[in-house]
């Protein structure tokens, strides 16, 4: 099984991620995203799984600057949008075996554990 984890380091949120990885025993591949940005047919496969709306980090500066526009915007622009900025990434995003299961990290224990399927 092979897991990678995608967010940036200073992340509260990924950093809670990391800590309970490490304390189940999970090994996993972390990716930062402002140094490594997803390519956009990556992310474009993450939106075909999960979905723009669950992607979004609604709660940056990144978001707030795209203006009401962003309101009606579909998949594919979101997934445009999260190419060309991946701060507008929920974080941390969990690829396992290559493909999108997981976003954020705020879900009850039993249902991170059953999206990783451990």
């Amino acid at each position: 099984m092979s897991i990678q984890v995608y967010g940036i380091p200073n992340c509260g949120t990924c950093k809670k991620a990391f800590a309970w990885l490490a304390n189940n025993g999970i090994e996993y591949e972390f990716i930062n995203t402002k140094e490594n940005p997803p390519a956009k047919a990556m992310i474009q496969d993450w939106v075909n799984v999960l979905g723009s709306k669950p992607m979004r980090n609604t709660s940056g500066q990144s978001c707030r600057a795209l203006g009401a526009e962003k309101d009606g915007w579909a998949d594919e622009q979101w997934a445009e949008a999260f190419a060309r900025d991946a701060m507008l990434l929920k974080r941390p995003l969990f690829v396992k075996d290559g493909t999108a299961v997981l976003v954020g990290f705020r879900d009850q224990e039993a249902i991170i554990r059953e999206k990783l399927s451990f």
